[in-house]
C-alpha cells in the first residue's frame, strides 16, 4: 500500500534530520531478516544508533534533494548505495561497537526453495530417522545409505549445497527431514558512510593493533632507506646515534690518554671481565681446577717411585745375571 503524501512528507523530514544530526552510518542489508528480527535489533541499538528503512527510490529522492538544499554535500555518495533491501543505520559513536550489536543479532532458518546458500552446508553422517522405504530419496540426492537398526543411515558426512548456490526442492526437503536450519540470517553490513568518506564495511576488520604492526613495518623500512641513502628522517635518526656512539666507543677503547664518562664501563670490563662475572657457584669451579694439579704431581711422584726399582731392560735391578 503506498505512502500518503503525509507519510512521505515525515519520511523525508526524518531522514533529512538524520543526515543532518548523524556524521557516520551503515548501509545494511537485510535480506531474510523478518520484521519481529529487525525489532530486536531496533532495541538493542536504542540510545547508541537509529535504523532508519525504506523504498529505495524514496530514500534516493530524499537524499537527492537534500543535496540540491546543501550543495557539494558528501551525503551525495549514499543516493548509489540505495540498491537492493538496503536501510540506513545512524550514530554519532563508536562504529566497532554498533557493528558488533548488529552482526550479533542473528536467528538460524531454514533452507527455503529458491533461496542463495549463504553457506556452505554439510549433512554429518550418521542415522537420520527415516524410514527404509525412503531410500529412494536419498540416490535422487546421490547421498550414500545404508540400513541400520531399522533407519536409514548416511555413511559419509555429505556436502548438501555450495556457498552462492540456489537451493533446490529437494535439498530443502532433505534438511527438513533431518531438522536441520543450515542458514544464519541478520542484518549484513554493506558499506559504511564515516565523515563524508564512504569505503566497504570490511575495513572496520583492520584493528588498532593491526595499524600498530604495520605503522611499525613500515618505519623500520624507512629507517633501513634512510640509513642505506644517508638521509636523515625521524625513523633512522635513533640507530644513526646509536651507530655514531659505537663507532666513538670503538675509538676511544684504542686510546690510551682519552676516555669519557660513557666509556669508563666498556673499558673496565674489556680489562677486567671477571669482575662483571656472578659470583654464585664460581668458587667450587675454581677450588676444583686448582686441586687437580696437586693430583697430577702426586701421580708423577708415584710413577717414579716404582720406575726406581726397574733396570733399563724392564728387570728389577739387580736381575740382570746374563750379563
Amino acid at each position: 500500500m503506498p505512502l500518503s503524501a503525509e507519510r512521505k512528507s515525515e519520511y523525508f523530514d526524518k531522514l533529512k534530520e538524520l543526515v543532518t544530526t548523524y556524521s557516520k552510518c551503515f548501509i545494511v542489508q537485510v535480506d531474510n531478516v523478518g520484521s519481529k528480527q529487525l525489532q530486536s535489533t531496533r532495541k538493542d541499538l536504542r540510545g547508541k544508533a537509529e535504523v532508519l528503512m525504506g523504498k529505495n527510490t524514496m530514500m534516493r529522492k530524499c537524499l537527492r534533494d537534500f543535496v540540491d538544499e546543501n550543495p557539494g554535500s558528501p551525503v551525495e555518495k549514499l543516493i548509489e548505495e540505495c540498491r537492493g533491501n538496503v536501510g540506513f543505520v545512524f550514530t554519532n559513536g563508536d562504529l566497532g561497537d554498533i557493528r558488533e550489536t548488529l552482526e550479533s543479532n542473528t536467528r538460524p532458518a531454514p533452507a527455503k526453495v529458491g533461496s542463495v546458500a549463504p553457506s556452505k552446508v554439510v549433512v554429518p553422517k550418521g542415522g537420520t530417522g527415516c524410514d527404509p522405504g525412503q531410500t529412494a530419496f536419498f540416490q535422487t540426492l546421490q547421498i550414500a545409505t545404508k540400513i541400520s537398526r531399522g533407519q536409514i543411515e548416511m555413511v559419509n558426512d555429505t556436502e548438501l549445497i555450495q556457498e552462492g548456490e540456489r537451493v533446490t526442492a529437494s535439498q530443502a526437503a532433505l534438511l527438513q527431514k533431518l531438522s536441520i536450519m543450515p542458514f544464519t540470517y541478520g542484518v549484513v553490513l554493506k558499506s559504511v558512510y564515516d565523515n563524508g568518506s564512504l569505503f566497504d564495511a570490511k575495513v572496520l576488520d583492520i584493528t588498532d593493533e593491526v595499524l600498530a604492526a604495520k605503522f611499525s613495518e613500515a618505519l623500520k623500512s624507512i629507517a633501513a632507506l634512510s640509513l642505506a641513502l644517508g638521509m636523515p628522517t625521524q625513523a633512522s635518526v635513533p640507530h644513526s646515534i646509536a651507530n655514531a656512539f659505537k663507532a666513538i666507543l670503538s675509538i676511544t677503547i684504542e686510546l690510551e690518554n682519552y676516555s669519557f664518562e660513557k666509556a669508563d664501563l666498556y673499558e673496565e670490563y674489556l680489562k677486567d671481565p671477571s669482575k662483571f662475572a656472578g659470583s654464585g657457584g664460581g668458587g667450587g669451579g675454581t677450588a676444583a681446577a686448582g686441586d687437580a694439579p696437586a693430583e697430577e704431581e702426586e701421580e708423577e711422584e708415584e710413577e717414579a717411585e716404582i720406575g726406581g726399582g726397574m733396570d733399563m731392560f724392564g728387570g728389577e735391578e739387580g736381575g740382570g745375571g746374563d750379563y
